[in-house]
């Protein structure tokens, strides 16, 4: 079971690191509250025809859980994204993406806070040594790069971006017992409503960049990769081993996101990219291998 989990949560942060380069790609070519909108229109037109019989049979379920799917979709899906976006408007990718690492702290934080979830001093090794290793790509194999950070309004917002998907992370917990095909329909549709006032704002600041061929090939892969598969991939696994250990493994995000730059980009490899995959790794290995101990 767990390996079936590690194969979704492996695949889930390629692809979020693709979204990365993505986000690089798409710069010039598409405003980002605009990919926010596109993306989440893309992926409910995606889902419809796989979900709407499953939505329909599910309905009386749905309905009586609406404010949950509803307040899941807007925080993990919507305001995390915009959010992000936003931030890097105001701060740098380096402390966006050590700010990030926080997220699998704030989940078992929220876990121990909300279901007296519990974690042993080998996890939490294994937790620092993932977030070491994504300081060491974000601060390109130079760690006293940190000392330099500037905190800012971005750093702050960003913050709550963490906070966003920390709770929808945690909140799959109380999810209601629905086929896949309905939680993602109503994750989604949830997301294209919430996602319209930030595109309508764009429209009036008057900040909106129509896609190009390469801003509507973002915004598809964004809508198939980095939303609808990824994310079931996602709610799967932590379905499979919980949302504790499965949230360990978004600190391979700007891992895969620098080794993908290097491949599609065209960046240089460096070896404190190899020495950050490998701590990130080792990391998840050591909490994994104490996480499924204390799950026997």
């Amino acid at each position: 079971m767990h390996r079936t989990a590690y194969l979704f949560l492996l695949f889930t942060t390629l692809l979020w690191g693709g979204n990365s380069v993505a986000g690089k790609l798409a710069v010039d070519h598409i405003s980002p509250m605009t990919l926010v909108f596109l993306r989440w229109v893309l992926a409910v037109l995606i889902m419809l025809p796989i979900g709407w019989r499953t939505l329909r049979e599910d309905w009386l379920v749905v309905r009586r859980h609406w404010l949950l799917l509803g307040g899941l979709g807007a925080c993990g899906f919507t305001f995390f994204n915009a959010i992000f976006y936003t931030a890097l408007n105001y701060t740098t990718a380096i402390n966006v993406s050590i700010e990030q690492a926080a997220i699998p702290v704030v989940i078992i934080l929220a876990n121990f806070v909300l279901f007296r979830l519990r974690v042993n001093w080998v996890q939490i090794a294994g937790v620092v040594l993932t977030i070491i290793g994504v300081a060491l790509t974000a601060s390109h194999g130079d760690l006293r790069q940190l000392l330099k950070l500037d905190l800012n309004f971005g750093d702050a917002i960003m913050l709550i971006a963490v906070l966003c998907y920390s709770f929808y992370s945690v909140g799959l917990r109380l999810k209601p017992a629905i086929r896949w095909q309905s939680l993602m329909l109503a994750l989604s549709i949830a997301a294209l409503v919430t996602s319209l006032p930030f595109f309508l704002w764009e429209v009036a600041a008057g900040k909106v960049i129509i896609p190009d061929a390469r801003g509507w090939a973002i915004a598809f892969y964004t809508a198939i990769g980095a939303s609808v598969v990824s994310q079931i991939f996602y709610i799967r696994g932590i379905e499979l081993i919980g949302a504790n250990r499965a949230g360990l493994f978004i600190n391979l995000v700007p891992i895969f996101g620098t080794l993908l730059s290097v491949l599609i980009v065209g960046e240089t490899f460096q070896l404190y990219q190899g020495v950050a995959l490998v701590l990130v790794l080792g990391g998840i290995s050591l909490a994994e291998y104490s996480g499924r101990k204390m799950a026997i």
